[in-house]
């Protein structure tokens, strides 16, 4: 193997996919078959390119307005984002991928690649290929969907941490393969951050205030407090789900830009439509089709994200009924549940004017709670940022489309706090960020007299402002009025500040749109691989087990069809 600019360059004795599998005990069935598949993914890691702040020169890249009308392909891959492009990666290793993506690279754009430029990024209105293209839920709450390869790990504030071993029990993943897969995507995007002075003032306050133990830096979700991981490394470069294209065999994927899809292709076979292909729409409204080969196991793989699966999977003729009759779209297959349980896990931030500069910093130290909130922060300037993220949660919405136009952004709305407990877990979060700020350890980053989200003010050495007795059960009776105002204000605030971390989900759930193994119900060649399958975020945050799944084929089945080729 030789790198040159970063492109892979293989001789035909060379190719790891091929020479390399030899190394491999490859089983037939069950299990071992998918052992054998994690194992490949292991052996291709050793050998597949790091690409830190370099922009890689992808051969396989291609504007679609400069692509055939049409083509055929093993499986064609719905969204370049954080799931699609570890899933075209690996499928690349022995089959034919088509990836498609609406936006365009992030490579280049300092807006995306610098941690400094994280804010602007967001509030980028620049064209109508802008990487965040921002939307406003039935809530009333700002929000933002990605339009570029690599998605939202392009826009999100960074930090890396895997889901919970309950969470993964709880949705019947093997614990231990999905172990073995989180180094795959780890290699090439993860880094163990450093911390300066205020993100360390708040790791020592969330230790002070209880939420303990102290777990160092890991990538595990366990309860305490820890230093997680970040897709910035040290330099403040962004590392993103595009970087895992870098794994691909070059020969057989094509990935194309600014394609937009306006339909799946279906057939009726007897009661079930089939998968055929996607029609797509490049950036001059040239229409393109590509076609799945006639090969038993081909599939169209819907991974363009909570609100593009959902959207998508109902243009296409498959949802309520009655909802697509409304649009005059022809009913393929009747699923109510296509557009169902959409959540966004509720995020609420206090901003704190700092005596001294702090570091530009964005999510690095995390206290993970035991009643189910999330304590981080961020820093800049002369100012610090403490919020709380609710897990779950248990609240949720849905999405309708607004026109039959793919470029329509759909009808969204989350219930942000429709369930009580959403709203507890948010109280006591703030409440735990009142008492760090109180804390000896975040002294040198607070003013006397500062407010608090209770109404309650900072005294002199840190005393006043918050009473425990919802937290600790039991107080003194004099304590009992100031408790229940400052529960009454702290719900108020919970609810007119509440904002997004950009985790919602759902919408193509386990259960109500896909089966077990993500093949969409009562359809055939129809898969469906990201965040809208997901009933409940996995851990802090969901991008390292997004990334995981669309890289872990055992938890798809895909990789059954990939150890057959390799007997």
């Amino acid at each position: 193997m030789t790198a040159e600019s970063n492109v892979l360059v293989f001789s035909e004795k060379q190719k790891p996919w091929q020479d390399r599998i030899s190394a491999l005990e490859v089983p037939v069935k069950g299990l071992k078959m998918i052992l054998a598949a994690i194992h490949l993914m292991a052996i291709w890691s050793l050998i597949a390119p790091s690409f830190a702040a370099n922009e890689p020169k992808y051969p396989f890249l291609r504007d679609a307005s400069n692509y055939t009308i049409t083509s055929e392909y093993d499986y064609i891959v719905v969204g370049g984002g954080t799931a699609g492009c570890p899933l075209a990666a690996t499928l690349s290793q022995n089959f034919r991928v088509l990836l498609l993506e609406r936006g365009g690279v992030p490579y280049g754009n300092e807006n995306i690649t610098r941690l400094e430029r994280f804010e602007t990024n967001l509030n980028d209105n620049s064209g109508p290929y802008r990487p965040a293209e921002r939307f406003v839920s039935e809530d009333g709450v700002v929000n933002a969907r990605a339009r570029v390869l690599g998605g939202g790990s392009c826009l999100n504030a960074g930090f890396y941490s895997r889901a919970s071993p309950k969470y993964v029990r709880s949705v019947g993943w093997d614990g231990e393969l999905v172990n073995q897969s989180y180094p795959w995507v780890e290699r090439v995007v993860a880094f163990a951050p450093e911390l300066q002075q205020f993100q360390r003032a708040v790791r020592d306050g969330l230790l002070e205030v209880g939420v303990t133990p102290y777990n160092g830096q890991t990538y595990d979700h366990i309860l305490g407090t820890k230093i997680g991981g970040s897709i910035f490394d040290n330099d403040g470069n962004r590392h993103t789900a595009a970087d895992l294209l870098g794994y691909s065999n070059p020969d057989t994927i094509t990935v194309l830009l600014y394609a937009t899809a306006q339909y799946i292709v279906l057939r009726s076979e007897g009661n079930r439509p089939r998968a055929y292909g996607i029609v797509y729409k490049d950036s001059q409204g040239v229409e393109h089709t590509a076609n799945l080969k006639s090969v038993e196991g081909s599939e169209v793989i819907l991974s363009a994200g909570a609100l593009g699966t959902p959207q998508l999977l109902m243009l296409s003729g498959i949802g309520p009924a009655a909802h697509l009759k409304s649009l005059n779209i022809p009913v393929r297959l009747d699923l109510p549940g296509v557009g169902e349980g959409m959540s966004d896990n509720p995020m609420n931030y206090f901003v704190i004017p700092s005596p001294q500069p702090v570091e530009t910093s964005l999510i690095k130290v995390v206290g993970i709670t035991p009643f189910g909130s999330f304590v981080e922060c961020g820093s800049g300037g002369s100012d610090g940022l403490l919020l709380q993220k609710v897990i779950g949660p248990l609240s949720n919405g849905n999405l309708l489309l607004r026109s039959r136009d793919p470029l329509a952004l759909p009808i969204v709305r989350f219930n942000y706090f429709a369930v009580q407990a959403d709203l507890d877990r948010c109280v006591q979060g703030m409440r735990t960020i009142e008492k760090v700020v109180l804390s000896r350890s975040f002294a040198a980053f607070r003013f006397d007299n500062q407010s608090l989200p209770s109404g309650g003010r900072v005294t002199g050495g840190g005393r006043n402002a918050i009473c425990d007795c919802q937290i600790n059960g039991v107080a003194p009776d004099s304590c009992t009025s100031y408790c229940a105002a400052n529960r009454a204000a702290l719900e108020r605030y919970c609810r007119q500040t509440v904002s997004t971390i950009w985790h919602y989900h759902g919408g193509a759930q386990v259960g109500r749109v896909v089966d077990a193994q993500y093949k969409v119900m009562g359809a055939d060649a129809l898969r469906v691989v990201d965040g809208s399958t997901f009933n409940f975020s996995p851990g802090t945050n969901p991008q390292a087990t997004v990334m995981m799944l669309g890289s872990n084929g055992k938890e798809t089945q895909i990789y059954n069809r990939v150890c057959d080729s390799l007997q």
